[in-house]
């Protein structure tokens, strides 16, 4: 690990037990479909697929063995059977912590034509799926949100077998640095450094601690309210707002990265009363610096590097102070993961909501809107946390 003077939250979640698996045959009794298919029909595909998927991580669909319903190759069948299966478990440990996810609504934008040569076609859209949070009379009284939302695009791959029907073959989809919690795939590491970042310095010297950071269990119960600072007046309410308008119809008035979290905090920040320090293509590098430039070159990597970030917000500039529970955070404080702790920061997130038993957090790569914090903690219980009061 590296150098790093941090306070890491370790949070520690019941492993969820393995269950029995029935994988049914792909080649259930279908007529035989059109040739070249139009996009309404691979759309009512899509749906039906995705609609299952969702369903898998509610209560009602935690409750049953997920086995696939839809179309599909043998080969993608066994691939959904297993996945559906770990996201049933993770429903029901879901149900254990926070009262799950009571239901899911999925919507298919497309954007584009049906590319088919008769044998194989490719469909692409933009999933939108709401997951209801089963919530508290005090927990809706207390203005928790009533969805997690999330937007993924897709290409799926369909394959027209002998007897004449489209069978799903594939999905492509970029999960992220957190994929969407309808997904089992692993958070993709290192993806908040920008494209010039490679070969970025060491982190800052100091007080050095290897492999000894202290070690606290998070309390993801614990209330806590913003505290005064006496150094600067930040407006909290207008970073969350921020955050909420533009999770997913990002802001044109700045530059997209195609891992954009941190970038996409940034703004946040900005949004809130942060102030950009002095800086050139020279001082890029500097963990002390955060600005914005009209150019890649011409931006800080704390501006968009989720560990550059870490080290500009919380030890050089002092506008973060390091939590010691995940559950003291508040609204528009942040929260950043190292999925693997191997001592780089991966993805950076911010409360977007919060009430006395839960806080819910909003991010890009993907475009994920308060998501429950409850549930992050039970599906990376090996991450370590890094929580900031903004």
């Amino acid at each position: 690990m590296h150098h790093k003077e941090r306070i890491a939250i370790i949070v520690a979640a019941a492993i969820l037990a393995p269950m029995a698996v029935s994988v049914g045959p792909a080649s259930q009794a279908h007529a035989a479909d059109q040739a070249l298919p139009t996009i309404d029909f691979l759309a009512a595909r899509a749906d039906q697929y995705l609609e299952q998927r969702a369903r898998a991580v509610t209560v009602d669909g935690a409750r049953a063995f997920a086995i696939s319903t839809v179309a599909a190759t043998d080969a993608m069948t066994q691939r959904l059977n297993a996945e559906y299966q770990q996201l049933s478990r993770l429903g029901v440990e879901y149900q254990k912590i926070d009262g799950g996810y009571s239901r899911a609504e999925v919507t298919i934008t497309p954007n584009g034509s049906v590319s088919s040569d008769g044998t194989t076609a490719q469909f692409s859209f933009v999933e939108e799926t709401k997951l209801y949070h089963a919530l508290t009379a005090e927990e809706i009284a207390e203005g928790a949100p009533e969805a997690e939302e999330y937007s993924l695009r897709h290409t799926l791959r369909f394959t027209r077998e002998a007897d004449g029907v489209w069978r799903l073959a594939g999905d492509s989809y970029a999960a992220g640095s957190m994929p969407p919690s309808t997904y089992m795939a692993d958070p993709e590491l290192d993806l908040e450094i920008p494209e010039e970042d490679s070969g970025a310095p060491d982190s800052p010297e100091g007080d050095k601690i290897e492999g000894s950071e202290p070690i606290v269990t998070a309390r993801a119960t614990r209330n806590s309210s913003k505290e005064s600072q006496a150094t600067a007046s930040y407006d909290y309410s207008k970073m969350a707002a921020y955050a909420n308008k533009h999770w997913k119809s990002y802001n044109g008035d700045w530059r997209r990265y195609d891992n954009d979290c941190t970038n996409f905090i940034s703004q946040a920040m900005w949004a809130g009363g942060w102030k950009a320090t002095s800086g050139s293509i020279s001082s890029r590098k500097d963990n002390k610096k955060w600005f914005y430039g009209s150019t890649k070159l011409g931006t800080s990597y704390t501006w968009a590097g989720a560990e550059n970030w870490y080290w500009f917000a919380s030890k050089h500039s002092k506008r973060t102070r390091i939590l010691g529970y995940v559950g003291d955070m508040g609204l528009a404080d942040v929260l950043q993961a190292d999925f693997d702790r191997n001592g780089n920061i991966n993805h950076t997130m911010i409360v977007t909501k919060s009430t006395s038993s839960n806080k819910y957090l909003t991010y890009h790569t993907p475009s994920v809107h308060n998501r429950s914090l409850k549930k992050i903690l039970a599906k990376y219980p090996k991450a370590l946390w890094y929580a900031h009061r903004t």
